[in-house]
Formats: C-alpha cells, structure tokens, sequence
C-alpha cells in the first residue's frame, strides 16, 4: 500500500486550544440542525439511504471512538422509520492504515465491528476517505458522509480537490469537529463548502451532542427534510432528541 496518495482505496474491514464555553458549542449544534432541514432529500423515495460513517481512529479518540460505538444504533433507529439505511464504517488509524467495512444494514453487526477496533497514534488521513466516498459512489449513490474527528495534518489544497470531485458526485459530507482546534475548523469549514454539506463543532466528551449530529444525519440520508420533520413529531419534547433544536 502506497503511504502517500491521497487517493488511495481503504484496505476492506470484513466483520489543546482552550476550550471554548459548551454555550457556544449548543449554538454551533442548533444553528447545523437547522441548516440540515434545509437541504434536499438524499435518498429516493422507496429507497434505502446510504451514509458513510467515517472515524479519526487515532490515538486521541479513544474516548469518542466508545461512544461512537454506542450512538452508532441511534442512525439505523431513526433511519428505520423513513425506509431504512446502510452504513459504512470507514477509519483511519496508525501508519497510514485506513479500512472500510461493508455496508451494513443491522445496528448489532456496525457495533460488533466497531467494539473489536482500537485507537492507535498516527496523522490525519481525510483524503483518503472522501477518495473513497468518490468511488464508493460511482458504485452505488451515497446519501451522505458523514466525519468526526478532532484534528488535521494534510496538505488542504489537495483534500479540498477531492472534496471537489465530492461535490462532481452530489455527495455532501457533515463534517462534525471534536473540541476547538483552529487549523482543524478551517479544513472542516472548507471541506463541507465544496461539498455543499455542513459543518458543526460538539464540546469535548458531549455525547449527546454527538448523538443529535448523528441522529440528524441518519435521518438526512435515508429521506431528507420530510424525515427530519417527521422524526419531530414522533418525539416527546421532553426527550433529548434530534430535532428539538428544530424551532
């Protein structure tokens, strides 16, 4: 395997900036939320929706990483309702190690997956991963994909011309940061522009922050705005959920 194309094919997985007040992190979360009810449907309708889960499996993530892991069941049960979703698990990790799964289609197969993989040191590797998207999608259309990760140490030029043949493809990716590293928003930032996607920060160790971001996605990829206006209505107000951001 070449370590230096951006390019290149995941191999295939068979089975401190000062922290900003989580006030301005819940403003971030709201105002992504609300830009996600805008966009257009990513799935046909009668179509299962097709979202791309992408991972910062470097050593730094191992707290988000388990609770990735647990939230990863919340896309697949939001998603269900709309028509249903499949989900592939892509991650990057140690010396230029970076493998996608198979599309999933059940919660319990993606969370077995992901329990069995541990975090490892290692830089940045986002290229690779929306050069995957790309011809993932020419095989069969990719609703969404969808990144979280705290960090980036590439050449942006050439990540923001993949991001661009992204955005050729109609793929939009949601880009979610973990924590306030500046060099880090500016990559995200740029990468959800070209693609026409978004981006959003979430404060360190939130989870349930996490889990709207996730949750808002699932429910994008398998149908879009109607789905997220539904989700809405089938939740208490009370509940931590996804679209009570929706006002």
């Amino acid at each position: 395997m070449s370590k230096d194309r951006a390019d290149q094919a995941p191999a295939r997985q068979d089975a401190t900036d000062e922290r900003a007040p989580a006030a301005a992190s819940r403003a971030e979360v709201d105002a992504f939320l609300n830009h996600v009810k805008a966009l257009g449907p990513a799935a046909k309708s009668g179509e299962r929706g097709r979202l791309m889960f992408a991972l910062d499996a470097t050593m730094s993530r191992q707290p988000t990483w388990d609770q990735a892991c647990k939230l990863q069941a919340e896309m697949f049960r939001e998603a269900g309702a709309v028509g249903g979703l499949d989900i592939q698990l892509v991650y990057y990790r140690g010396l230029a190690e970076c493998r996608a799964s198979p599309w999933i289609a059940e919660a319990e197969k993606l969370g077995a997956l992901m329990s069995r993989i541990d975090c490892r040191g290692g830089h940045t590797q986002i290229g690779k991963v929306l050069a995957h998207a790309g011809r993932e999608n020419d095989k069969a259309k990719v609703g969404t994909l969808v990144f979280v990760g705290d960090a980036f140490e590439e050449a942006l030029d050439d990540v923001c011309a993949r991001a661009g043949e992204l955005a050729l493809r109609n793929v939009r990716a949601f880009m979610f940061q973990e924590g306030y590293d500046a060099v880090c928003e500016q990559a995200f930032r740029e990468i959800a522009r070209l693609t026409r996607g978004a981006y959003c920060r979430f404060s360190p160790g939130a989870a349930h922050e996490l889990a709207e971001l996730l949750r808002a996605a699932a429910a994008y990829a398998a149908g879009g705005m109607k789905a997220l206006a539904d989700l809405k209505q089938r939740h208490s107000a009370g509940a931590v959920k996804l679209l009570e951001q929706l006002k």
